[in-house]
């Protein structure tokens, strides 16, 4: 859909300034294209910026910072930076360990002496790496979808709001991402320094960096280039939700721009910030009680463009949408940022997809080729995966697949046996092997080494719906909280239940028995419980991971 905002797309809807740089001949024709490709001229966009060998190659703006107005975005506009908040948070703190005001090892209780346990005893650095085991704020049930986002908190109120919910596990053995965990360090910031956990970060890092973009949330309303954010409400854009922006906090409270937060990544990458040891640090996969590794470190995590080893940080926050990472190997730093909470392209996979231009290694692109549906008809059946199954099927002459705890998923045709999946850098092959079975080679998420799905055989048949008193349907019918996220148990037009798990499209649930309930197009089921005669829960069972769901009144 088209979205029009009364006046004319402004003509200067794509600002860029390209200073030479090192990346390959074409780059900025290239990311022109996917820049207009993923946000639109005339509605909440983008501004991006693509670093070089330490030198600015490429910075752009497109989309309206405010729709009312008509201002349009430019590298220099300023947006509420979510959770990239969080490495700032960590480097401060890592300034303080080499300054041997704190240790690594330290427990929160240390600093902190009437945090209760077993809280108190989570180290600084599970603190930093979320494996405290502390229960996240924004995950207690109810507590996103409430008024408490938009009031106004200190760093001791907040606090209160989770320190005597049990923990989730003991500290170490998973990882579960928490920003409870940051608002402590951010206590602990206070404690030690002596002052709020931001105007540490400004007097240790954004000042002496010269970041002047790079602040605290709460000087939003007197930002000239501040973006306003924005939402999908029922396909329209919308004002995000209001949130009061001591809420975030050292998790998520800071606002800037993408060049300030690119020379923010050449000082810490480059050694400006904190010393090489401690940065080693900062960038190393976290290690579990078990030994097994997590892509997490300190306020940054790891990942991979085209085979090499990216590290960065997104963020999500009430309005708006950030993402960044920077490829050592080739010194390459991407930063995105929306103005939307629900942007049309995910401005993690089009800072990926930047970041593979910049170094002359992109992803492969398709477009849709028209195949006859009886060329697509040998492929549906079950394939093995390393970890479940892939369903493959027909629905109105079009090929989808399914992963266990997946969702139904459109394999565009590209020809020559090529599928791709829209919004997404997965794709793969068809074919056949030497028996004559099916056989296909998924590249996920644009991995150059491939994965092999064999045939196994035929669909089994769905599990029957049964029918159950509309009487009995309208008890589950309410709100419940599924994590940080709202869950909407409620009937749609046609008169079927229905889940809407917080801003998702609503999905009809097909009941199995008078509890159970499979989801259509999803491999997920949803079961209800009850407690002293009223509808209490329900448990949600995905890919083999059950997760439950308490109910809670509408507000």
């Amino acid at each position: 859909m088209t979205m029009r905002w009364g006046a004319a797309v402004l003509p200067l809807a794509l600002i860029w300034s390209v200073p030479a740089a090192a990346v390959p001949a074409g780059f900025k024709a290239k990311a022109d294209a996917l820049l207009a490709n993923s946000f639109p001229a005339d509605a909440p966009g983008a501004a991006v910026i693509v670093m070089d060998d330490g030198k600015i190659a490429y910075s752009a703006g497109r989309g309206l910072a405010n729709v009312d107005t008509r201002r349009p975005i430019t590298p220099d506009t300023v947006f509420r930076l979510g959770s990239i908040t969080k490495q700032f948070t960590a480097a401060v703190i890592l300034q303080l360990v080499e300054e041997g005001k704190l240790s690594l090892s330290d427990p929160l209780s240390k600093f902190l002496p009437d945090y209760p346990k077993p809280g108190a005893a989570a180290t600084v650095a599970q603190l930093l790496n979320h494996t405290s085991g502390i229960q996240s704020y924004t995950g207690i049930p109810g507590w996103m979808s409430s008024d408490k986002p938009a009031t106004a908190v200190t760093t001791d109120s907040l606090i209160a709001e989770f320190r005597e919910k049990p923990d989730e596990f003991p500290a170490g053995t998973r990882f579960s991402y928490n920003n409870s965990g940051y608002v402590l360090l951010g206590a602990i910031i206070e404690k030690v320094s002596g002052k709020p956990w931001y105007v540490a970060v400004a007097d240790r890092i954004t000042k002496p960096l010269g970041l002047t973009t790079i602040r605290h949330g709460l000087d939003e309303p007197g930002i000239s280039q501040m973006a306003a954010g924005y939402t999908d409400r029922d396909g329209k854009v919308a004002p995000a939700r209001p949130i009061h922006m001591s809420v975030p906090h050292a998790a998520g409270a800071l606002v800037g721009s993408v060049g300030d937060l690119a020379k923010w990544a050449k000082a810490l990458h480059g050694g400006k910030v904190v010393k090489s040891e401690t940065y080693q640090q900062m960038i190393a996969r976290t290690r579990l009680s078990d030994g097994k590794e997590v892509d997490y470190a300190y306020g940054l995590s790891n990942g991979d463009v085209r085979g090499r080893r990216s590290i960065g940080h997104g963020g999500g926050i009430f309005g708006f949408s950030t993402a960044s990472l920077y490829v050592p190997d080739e010194d390459v730093f991407v930063a995105v940022f929306a103005n939307s909470d629900e942007p049309r392209s995910s401005p993690d996979m089009t800072a990926v997809k930047l970041a593979a231009l910049a170094i002359n290694d992109p992803y492969p692109s398709f477009a849709r080729v028209e195949v006859p549906t009886a060329e697509l008809e040998p492929l549906v059946g079950m394939y093995k995966l390393a970890e479940g199954e892939r369903s493959v099927f027909l629905r109105d002459g079009k090929l989808f697949t399914r992963r266990t705890g997946g969702s139904d998923l459109e394999a565009i045709p590209a020809g020559q046996g090529r599928f791709f999946y829209a919004n997404s850098l997965t794709w793969f092959t068809a074919a056949r092997d030497a028996s004559g079975k099916p056989v296909m080679t998924f590249y996920q998420n644009g991995a150059k080494t491939p994965e092999v799905s064999a045939w196994t055989g035929p669909i089994p048949a769905e599990a029957a719906a049964v029918e159950v008193p509309r009487a009995t349907l309208e008890r589950y019918a309410g709100n419940y909280q599924f994590g940080p996220a709202p869950l909407l148990v409620a009937f749609g037009t046609d008169g079927r239940l229905t889940v809407k798990l917080g801003s998702q499209n609503s999905i009809p649930i097909v009941p199995t028995s008078a509890t159970e309930f499979r989801l259509e197009g999803v491999d997920a089921r949803v079961t209800f419980h009850e407690k002293d005669g009223a509808v209490s829960h329900l448990t949600v069972d995905q890919g083999g991971s059950k997760r439950d769901a308490q109910r809670v009144a509408a507000n």
